[in-house]
């Protein structure tokens, strides 16, 4: 059997790394640059820093700055007008994996037009979009490292609410600057969900029924670098180390998922983002360990070798001890991260029930499921959103 592996061009890596920008702009022959970002980028400084890195090299660049935290197709829409009428040849995509996200899906439809469920699974878009350069600003989505980006489906004539998951070579970045200073303002709650979300990617992956020996690689070693860093991150943001081990593992979390992909806690997880507009990396976190109960039957083996790398387990204790402690461990992860569950984040779980059942057919339509190493039908789906619904 073969895998076919797919990564970004170029990766810097590393303290003062955006420093490197307009190199890489230059090596992929880039030379007006539009900054794909969100209000708190700009506030924090990050979008003049890279202008000015920009003009050093006498490069001018667009901006915009109006990306959202859960990205729809309406608030791309100006971005993908702006670049068209600007004739941008490349975007900057600065923050966290939202603007990510939102600049993968701009490059695709400033240059093809349509919109964006003509770009979403099944089909996959292997067409080359406008290239992409990827400044994460959070260690969580990995997304700088992956052929995926989710747009919800809202605020446009006809829409549903529904996150579209888009896949294919398109929505790969040609290149991603992993400076880990940039970091460390991130304050601990997005610290928090962003380090769930990176772990549950390369556990994800990890256990996929699409996983290979390279994912694999990908996969524990952004367990081993995430799991012993995470509380430190979230309790001392300074701490450069841990932000770094952060970063790198969240960059290898991405890379793993990207190649093996994810599996059920992400299908459940973006209906519940669409419809309660609950933080991405969050309801990972809430979901993470009911969802890792359920699925343990179906590859022990994997999860023990989990919470091996995580090190709460280790080759002395079976697999079956292994697995209780990673349930341990992912509860008290939550725990002490302070993840709320449904009811203390605010949602109306009443909603919550009624829509149980159309979740868990947005879950299964995504595909992500499927990949899971125990598939559950829409019968099991539905049942796990009313235990995580009746949860305290």
């Amino acid at each position: 059997m073969t895998h076919t592996i797919t990564l970004p061009r170029c990766i810097e890596t590393g303290a003062g790394a955006i420093a490197r920008l307009a190199d890489v702009l230059e090596q992929f022959e880039c030379m007006a640059p539009c900054i794909i970002s969100d209000p708190m980028m700009l506030q924090l400084g990050y979008v003049e820093q890279v202008r000015a890195i920009l003009a050093k090299r006498q490069m001018s660049c667009g901006v915009f700055t109006d990306t959202e935290a859960e990205p729809t197709e309406a608030s791309i829409l100006p971005a993908v007008i702006q670049v068209q009428r600007g004739g941008y040849d490349c975007l900057i995509a600065l923050g966290g994996g939202s603007a990510i996200d939102s600049a993968k899906a701009i490059a695709i439809l400033a240059r093809y037009g349509g919109v964006m469920r003509d770009y979403c699974v099944p089909r996959i878009v292997d067409e080359l979009g406008l290239p992409v350069i990827a400044i994460p600003t959070t260690a969580g989505t990995g997304s700088e490292a992956t052929r995926f980006t989710v747009i919800t489906d809202a605020g446009c004539e006809q829409s549903s609410d529904e996150k579209l998951l888009c896949v294919g070579l398109g929505f790969m970045p040609v290149a991603a600057i992993l400076d880990y200073e940039l970091t460390l303002s991130a304050p601990p709650r997005v610290t928090a969900d962003t380090g769930i979300d990176a772990l549950t990617h390369a556990i994800e992956a990890y256990v996929s029924k699409k996983a290979n020996p390279y994912s694999d690689i990908q996969a524990l070693a952004a367990i081993r670098l995430i799991a012993p860093n995470l509380r430190q991150a979230f309790n001392c943001p300074a701490d450069r180390e841990a932000r770094a081990a952060m970063l790198l593992g969240a960059h290898l979390g991405g890379v793993a998922f990207s190649n093996a992909s994810v599996a059920l806690v992400h299908g459940m997880s973006r209906p519940i983002g669409a419809h309660f507009h609950v933080p991405h990396g969050l309801s990972n976190a809430m979901l993470l360990p009911l969802v890792t109960e359920f699925s343990l039957p179906g590859a022990p083996s994997r999860f023990a070798q989990c919470a091996r790398a995580m090190g709460v387990a280790n080759q002395e204790h079976s697999d079956a001890m292994a697995n209780q402690r990673l349930l341990t461990e992912l509860k008290s992860l939550n725990r002490d991260l302070k993840v709320p569950s449904p009811r203390a984040f605010g949602i109306d779980l009443q909603r919550f029930l009624a829509l149980r059942h159309t979740m868990a057919e947005q879950a299964l339509a995504s595909g992500s499921p499927a990949n899971n190493p125990r598939i559950p039908s829409a019968t099991e789906i539905a049942e796990l959103y009313e235990k995580l619904c009746l949860a305290d």
